[in-house]
């Protein structure tokens, strides 16, 4: 009985611990690409952008990340990262442009550039998050081109889908964010109360969020296993010392 009991509660760890490793295996598929995870999508709204760096030149690490602004945007506030120095790139406009506060500008920030202190092992991944506000356009999606500059070689993840065309059929998609209705007066006060922490990037279509909802539940059921299997030896032990009786 005991062999028997031991053969099935290794056969449940095995499925729970299996189960595990698919779902760190999609994980790592979903965190192919550079992504753009907003905290913040509504029109007019001030935004956290979060851009996972993945590895881009197979086993080279990561030295330079360049995130080119869309032509929607004049400016963005990067956030400090103790593993990269960071830039703003400025271009000159064709003609002054008034901005919706009245403001009138002849310049704007193009791109944000950040510079790996020391290259970026292609098995880590890392974080790099901008602030921005968000144009009144919703509906619209905002691209943000991005070249991923490693030891040798880079990826240029620049490619727009056409018309009709699904993104995750491009090989290498830029990051993007679609804008969504301006929030009325009480979803305002109530996304204050949200945190704007941000972890790494997942993917636009919340793949990585259902991979670790996954692992979890196979660690739990790794843990139910073995509780189970203890359970069943502390019930026989406590029998056999009442036969002894």
């Amino acid at each position: 009985m005991k062999k028997s009991a031991l053969r099935r509660t290794l056969s449940s760890t095995a499925a729970a611990g299996g189960t595990a490793a698919l779902m760190m295996a999609g994980l790592a598929g979903a965190s192919a690409h550079v992504s753009a995870d907003p905290n913040k999508t509504a029109a007019n709204s001030y935004a956290l952008l979060t851009f996972g760096i993945p590895h881009g030149c197979d086993t080279f690490g990561t030295t330079k990340v360049a995130i080119s602004l869309p032509e929607e945007l004049t400016d963005a506030q990067p956030t400090v990262n103790p593993n990269w120095t960071v830039e703003k790139v400025t271009e000159t406009l064709p003609g002054p442009k008034k901005l919706a506060d009245g403001t009138t500008i002849t310049k704007r920030t193009s791109q944000i550039v950040y510079t790996a202190k020391a290259p970026l092992d292609p098995h880590l991944r890392d974080a790099l998050v901008l602030s921005v506000k968000l144009p009144d356009a919703a509906g619209k999606t905002l691209y943000f081109p991005t070249l991923q500059t490693c030891e040798q070689g880079q990826t240029d993840w620049s490619e727009i889908p056409k018309e009709g065309q699904d993104e995750h059929d491009l090989k290498a998609p830029a990051p993007s964010v679609t804008i969504t209705p301006a929030e009325a007066e009480g979803d305002h006060h109530a996304a204050n109360a949200v945190s704007t922490e941000q972890a790494s990037s997942v993917t636009d279509d919340g793949s990585q969020a259902r991979s670790w909802a996954g692992l979890i539940a196979g660690i739990a059921g790794l843990g139910l296993g073995g509780a189970a299997f203890f359970r069943g030896r502390s019930a026989k032990t406590a029998a056999a010392k009442v036969d002894a009786k």
